[in-house]
């Protein structure tokens, strides 16, 4: 007799095919029988709930929140089994003494830099070892370009001499060969934005010797938002390397109504036989650091170098004629709205006034331009400040989650006293508001989305899909009543409607509540291309 039985689930099984009603099995961790009057020890009534495979949250930022908090509530309340981490070219491994302390203090206001916590690590390996001591989801992870380059170069604003290339090779390499699943770079941020396209060609040659991808936060999602797809796919084109589209978005005021303009760049690409997928999160504002607005020119050398040029009145005023006249490379290639940034978080407690608040709202209480609060807040927070950017448009947004080569990726930040609602409500909002309300998707299309689709290009060995032996990666939940919860001003709201999760058979939650159980493991890309738990 099976451990556990699910007893008339609808089943939806991450192909995209259609639903279908049976019990379904799990003994061990795995999902053993699909059919008809089967027995298990113990019984959840499925009748009227959708039984899918786990959701896969293809951009993640928990790559603290998960040693910290891992029983993770943001994302086993919606629903989700599987995160990618190491996004946009910034994270903790690979890392040396040095630029382990810089990224702390680079990456404060995406993960925070939590007192006391023991940083044992130093390799991809070591990191994944970490995770493996428990993790309340599973999760995979990206070499990222930019910490990469930090232990090659520093932060310097140059082409890497043959030596310098040759070691960022060997750590690619390294890190790929420890489990790492492909490569994310950070474009828009440093030190990964100072890459050219000739580096960046060179290393994912050996990304796609391994079986892995590159995950790129290309160039702009501005005013260049097309050059740098084109440049995306052109990297794919040369190196062999197949391309993954991370927070795919066509943003600012110069992109509205151009989201098919960007798909037929990438139709054409598929057409010419490249392996192209993308991600996208279902909201219209983004989420970044507000130092990430800066030109690049400006952040050379590192935090405490930017902060001496805040403190310098003539560097002071080249930022601020770009970032007012020309376009900071750091705002895409646009120049910069005050009315569209919103905090979102602070670190410094007297700041937490400024939290909700446009920065155009302050400017004008304050009597003063929105680009001197600007610096006021970059040097009071030390570069820790959190926004929101309301720049995005509906109809690009519905037109690129159509797209055949869509998954989902929730880019959510989990500190920050209002962060981006997407962390806690991205999935739901998949299925409640674009797929039941709008009609945007079916419910078997925004199922494979989160699903079939994104265990395909992470080349996940029997995950993904409700099928006999695959691991019981499972979410039951109510179609009818699926929504999210979480709003711009209550951001850490947990979803509706989402029942029962299961991590490697592991009950993660049980009646819409989390159990605390730990049942995630760090999924490692091994010497015959899968991704698999180790043991």
């Amino acid at each position: 007799m099976a451990d556990l039985l699910l007893r008339a689930a609808t089943v939806v099984d991450g192909t995209g095919a259609d639903r279908y009603r049976a019990d379904v099995t799990v003994t061990d961790g795995r999902i053993v029988d699909i059919g008809r009057h089967l027995t298990g020890r113990h019984v959840i009534d499925a009748d009227g709930l959708v039984l899918a495979p786990g959701f896969i949250d293809m951009h993640a930022h928990s790559d603290l929140r998960l040693l910290v908090e891992p029983e993770h509530p943001s994302r086993i309340t919606q629903g989700v089994t599987l995160e990618v981490l190491g996004q946009d070219g910034l994270s903790y491994a690979p890392v040396d003494d040095t630029t382990l302390g810089a990224l702390r203090r680079q990456l404060a206001g995406w993960n925070g830099d939590p007192e006391g916590f023991d940083w044992d690590w130093r390799t991809v390996g070591e990191y994944l070892d970490r995770l493996d001591r428990g993790s309340g989801v599973n999760a995979c992870y990206l070499v990222p370009h930019g910490s990469v380059r930090m232990l090659a170069m520093g932060w310097d604003d140059r082409r890497p001499t043959p030596a310098e290339l040759d070691l960022m090779r060997a750590l690619v390499d390294r890190s790929l060969a420890e489990g790492a699943v492909g490569l994310s770079t950070g474009l828009t941020y440093t030190p990964g934005m100072y890459a050219d396209t000739a580096e960046l060609i060179a290393l994912c040659e050996l990304v796609a010797a391994r079986g892995g991808f590159h995950a790129p936060h290309q160039r702009s999602y501005g005013a260049g938002a097309l050059e740098g797809y084109a440049e995306m796919v052109e990297i794919s084109r040369r190196s062999g390397c197949p391309l993954h589209l991370t927070h795919a978005t066509m943003n600012f005021g110069v992109n509205e109504g151009r989201a098919g303009q960007f798909l037929a760049l990438v139709d054409a690409a598929l057409a010419d036989g490249l392996d192209i997928t993308l991600d996208s999160y279902p909201y219209l504002p983004g989420s970044t650091t507000l130092a990430a607005l800066l030109p690049s020119w400006s952040t050379e050398g590192g935090p405490e170098a930017t902060l001496t040029r805040l403190a310098d009145p003539a560097a002071r005023e080249r930022i601020r004629a770009d970032v007012e006249e020309h376009g900071s490379d750091g705002c895409h290639g646009v120049v910069t709205d005050w009315d569209t940034i919103q905090i979102s978080g602070v670190r410094h407690p007297d700041l937490a006034p400024a939290v909700g608040r446009r920065i155009s709202e302050l400017a004008a209480e304050q009597g003063r331009t929105g680009t001197e609060v600007f610096f006021d807040l970059l040097r009071a927070d030390r570069l820790g400040t959190t926004i929101l950017q309301h720049v995005g448009h509906e109809e690009n947004v519905r037109a690129i989650m159509r797209h055949p080569a869509h998954t989902a990726g929730s880019d959510g930040l989990l500190v920050g006293a209002r962060p981006h609602p997407r962390a806690w409500g991205t999935f739901p909002r998949y299925l409640g508001h674009y797929g039941r309300e709008l009609g945007v998707l079916s419910l078997e299309q925004a199922v494979a989305r989160m699903t079939g689709r994104p265990a395909r290009r992470l080349g996940l060995d029997r995950r993904g899909l409700v099928r006999p032996g695959h691991h019981a990666d499972l979410v039951l939940f109510d179609p009818a009543a699926v929504r999210d919860t979480a709003t711009f001003e209550q951001p850490r709201l947990p979803a509706e409607g989402i029942a029962h999760v299961l991590v490697n058979g592991v009950a993660a939650l049980v009646d819409g509540r989390p159990t605390g159980e730990l049942g995630g493991r760090a999924l490692r890309r091994d010497a015959d291309r899968q991704v698999r738990a180790r043991g």
